[in-house]
C-alpha cells in the first residue's frame, strides 16, 4: 500500500491507533515523517497512549529532532514502565542527543535482561560517559559467559580500538576459539574483523587457523582470494578467485574489481564493473568505475567527473556559532583515545554516533548552517540525469544525513583515500586547522579529490586539491576518492 493510502486511512481514523501506527511506520519507511508527525501530534494530544507518544517519538528522531523526541519517549515510558521496547528507546535517544543514558539503558535491562542491542547501547553510554574501560570490562565478562554472541565480540573489538588497544581487538575472539574451535561463526567474525581492520596478513594467518580448525571450505576459499590480492599475490589470487566464480560464491564482486585494478587489468574490471552497476550494490562500485574509466580513456569518465563541477567550495562562518566556542563543544564529544578499527581515520579520533542528533544550541546552528549549505549545492546542480549516482536523485525532499560525525586530528595525523557509498553528498567543515607557520610542506593537511587508494589507482593523481580554512565547507560526491595529507604540527577539527 502507497503512503498516501496509508495516510487517507489515517485521515479518515484520526483516533485509530492501528491506522495511526500503520501512517507511522510508513512515514518512517518512506521519509514522510513531517507528514505524519501533525496527526500523531493531535492523536496524543487527544487520546494518549503509550504506543502513540512512541511513534511520535520515532517519529521526530528520524528527523534529529531529539529533544522533541526525548520527551515523546519519556511520555510513553511514563504511561507505559513496564514496556522494555520503550525503555530501550528512550535510552538510545537520550545517547544519540548526547544527554546521560547509562541509567536509561540499565533500567532497560532489568526490563530485557538478555536483549543484545540494550547491553551494546550501554556499552556506548558508558564510552560517552568516560568510562570506556568499564564497559570493555564488562562487554568481555559476558562475552566469556555468551563466547557465540558475534555482535558482542565486534562490538568489544571497534571499543578496544578506540581505547587505544587496536592490538586487543580480536581478543574476545581468539579466546572464544580457543573453547569452541568448530565453531564457523566465530571464525567467520574473526576473518571479517581482519577485513575491517585492512589487515591482509593476519587474515592469512587467520585463514589457516581456521582451516586447520575444520573451518568451511567455500568460506575459507573468499577470504583466502581477497588476502592474496590485497598482498599482491596476483598469481594465487587469480586461482582462488577462478575457483569461487566456478563455485558460484557471492558477494566477491569488489574484491575481484579491485583485484583488477591492482593487477594493472582496468579494461577487464570494466567489465565486471559494467554488469555490477546494473545490480543493488551499484553505490559500492561507482568509486572503482571511477578509477577504471579513467584508466582506459573511457567517454563515461567526463560524463561521470562534469570537469568538476561538481565539487563545491564556500565559506560559513555567516552561518555558524563562533568558532571557538564551536570547537571547545566538539572536543568534548571526542570521548575516545583511539581511532576507529574501519574508517579513514590515521592519527587521531572520531567521535561515536550520529553528530547531528545531539542537541547542543552550537550543534543544532551547525547542523542548520550545513542543512542550507547542502540545499544550495542542490539547487545548482546540473539537470537530473537518471544514470548518474548523484544526478539521478530527487530533490524536491529535506536534506537527510546519513551519518554525521566530528575528527580530531594531531600532528601527522590524516586521513586515507576513501569514499561513503552509503551518501549522495559527502563533506568536509572546517572548525580548526593547523597554523601555516608550523608545517615545512604547503599543502600540509589539504584535501585531496580524487586519488585513489595506494595500489589500485595505477598511479592517478588527486583532481582537486582544496585548502583547508575555518568555516570552509567542501561538497562533492559520495562515490568521489577523498583523503588528506599529513601535517606536522597543531590540531585538524573538522565536522
Amino acid at each position: 500500500m502507497s503512503f498516501n493510502a496509508v495516510l487517507a486511512a489515517a485521515l479518515n481514523r484520526p483516533t485509530d491507533p492501528e491506522a495511526l501506527a500503520a501512517l507511522a511506520d510508513a512515514a518512517l519507511q518512506e521519509g514522510e515523517e513531517e507528514r505524519a508527525l501533525a496527526l500523531l501530534a493531535d492523536a496524543v494530544a487527544k487520546a494518549p497512549t503509550a504506543r502513540l507518544w512512541q511513534w511520535k517519538g520515532l517519529l521526530e528522531r528520524s528527523l534529529d529532532e531529539h529533544e522533541k523526541a526525548l520527551g515523546s519517549l519519556h511520555e510513553a515510558a511514563r504511561l507505559d514502565p513496564s514496556d522494555a521496547r520503550v525503555a530501550h528507546g528512550l535510552a538510545r535517544v537520550a545517547l544519540e542527543s548526547g544527554t546521560p543514558a547509562e541509567a536509561l539503558f540499565e533500567r532497560a535491562l532489568r526490563l530485557a535482561p538478555s536483549d543484545g542491542a540494550a547491553l551494546l547501547g550501554l556499552a556506548a553510554a558508558r564510552l560517552a560517559a568516560g568510562r570506556g574501560d568499564q564497559a570493555r570490562a564488562e562487554l568481555d565478562a559476558l562475552l566469556s559467559q555468551s563466547p557465540l554472541w558475534v555482535e558482542g565480540h565486534m562490538q568489544l573489538a571497534q571499543l578496544q580500538s578506540m581505547l587505544g588497544h587496536s592490538e586487543l581487538a580480536s581478543s574476545s575472539l581468539d579466546r572464544a576459539l580457543a573453547g569452541l574451535p568448530g565453531q564457523g561463526r566465530l571464525w567467520q567474525a574473526l576473518l571479517e574483523l581482519h577485513v575491517k581492520r585492512d589487515d591482509f596478513d593476519a587474515l592469512a594467518d587467520a585463514v589457516e587457523r581456521a582451516r586447520k580448525g575444520g573451518a568451511g571450505t567455500a568460506m575459507l576459499r573468499q577470504y583466502e582470494a581477497i588476502a592474496a590480492s590485497e598482498l599482491g599475490r596476483t598469481e594465487l589470487a587469480d586461482t582462488l578467485f577462478a575457483q569461487c566464480e566456478a563455485a558460484g560464491d557471492k558477494g566477491l564482486a569488489i574484491w575481484i574489481i579491485r583485484h583488477l585494478l591492482r593487477s594493472g587489468r582496468p579494461q577487464r574490471a570494466s567489465t565486471v564493473i559494467d554488469r555490477e552497476l546494473a545490480g543493488p550494490r551499484a553505490a559500492d562500485v561507482w568509486p572503482y568505475a571511477a578509477i577504471a574509466w579513467r584508466q582506459t580513456g573511457d567517454p563515461r569518465w567526463d560524463w561521470l567527473y562534469r570537469d568538476g563541477t561538481l565539487v563545491s567550495v564556500g565559506d560559513l562562518t555567516a552561518g555558524l556559532p563562533a568558532l571557538k566556542r564551536l570547537a571547545e563543544v566538539l572536543r568534548s564529544v571526542h570521548a575516545a583515545k583511539g581511532q576507529y578499527l574501519d574508517q579513514s581515520v590515521r592519527g587521531g579520533t572520531q567521535t561515536d554516533g550520529p553528530l547531528f542528533s545531539r542537541i547542543e544550541p552550537e550543534i543544532r546552528a551547525l547542523r542548520a548552517a550545513i542543512v542550507e549549505a547542502v540545499q544550495r549545492y542542490v539547487v545548482a546542480l546540473p539537470p537530473p540525469d537518471p544514470g548518474h549516482p548523484l544526478l539521478r536523485h530527487r530533490r524536491d525532499r529535506r536534506v537527510r544525513f546519513s551519518g554525521s560525525w566530528s575528527v580530531r586530528l594531531k600532528a601527522q595525523g590524516y586521513h586515507v583515500s576513501h569514499v561513503h557509498p552509503q551518501g549522495w553528498i559527502s563533506s568536509a567543515l572546517y572548525i580548526a586547522v593547523p597554523d601555516e607557520a608550523d608545517q615545512p610542506d604547503s599543502n600540509a593537511g589539504w584535501l585531496q579529490l580524487g586519488e585513489p587508494p595506494p595500489g589500485i589507482g595505477g598511479g592517478l593523481k588527486p583532481l582537486e586539491l582544496v585548502k583547508p580554512e575555518s568555516a570552509r565547507l567542501v561538497l562533492f560526491p559520495s562515490w568521489l576518492w577523498h583523503g588528506t595529507l599529513p601535517f606536522a604540527e597543531g590540531e585538524r577539527l573538522t565536522v
